[in-house]
């Protein structure tokens, strides 16, 4: 099996030591991903704002994998606050408007305290 890993170059990647996405087998897994930009490591103070942040990196990994956001199979939304979940929703709800995936909200401590939302997917190659 020929396994292809995807790097965004977030430095979270090379100090824990994980993938940003890793395909295997059909099957496209993306890691948890938070709201930074990680061309310049800011996080905005805003949870819409890291969920959009969160997609667009999402979004980005799946499209080097050769896959895209219309082709999510499972979708966990991980929240600090889940009163924060609701300013997310049109954010997802745009996001996943074709591929309407299985879908979990969980409400946990992320890694950093600035952190609101961190997503994880799975997709399939098309």
């Amino acid at each position: 099996m020929t396994v292809q890993k995807i790097s965004t170059g977030s430095p979270f990647e090379e100090q824990i030591g994980y993938s940003r996405a890793v395909v295997a087998d059909g099957w496209v897994f993306v890691a948890g991903t938070t709201g930074y930009d990680y061309t310049t490591m800011q996080m905005p103070d805003d949870v819409a704002d890291q969920c959009r942040n969160a997609m667009a990196t999402i979004s980005a990994a799946l499209e080097e994998a050769g896959s895209g956001l219309d082709h999510v199979v499972r979708v966990n939304y991980i929240l600090p606050d889940a009163a924060d979940w609701p300013a997310c929703w049109p954010v997802a709800s745009a996001a996943f408007a074709k591929a309407r995936p299985a879908a979990t909200m969980i409400s946990a401590n992320l890694q950093n305290p600035e952190m609101k939302i961190e997503i994880e997917v799975t997709a399939r190659l098309p």
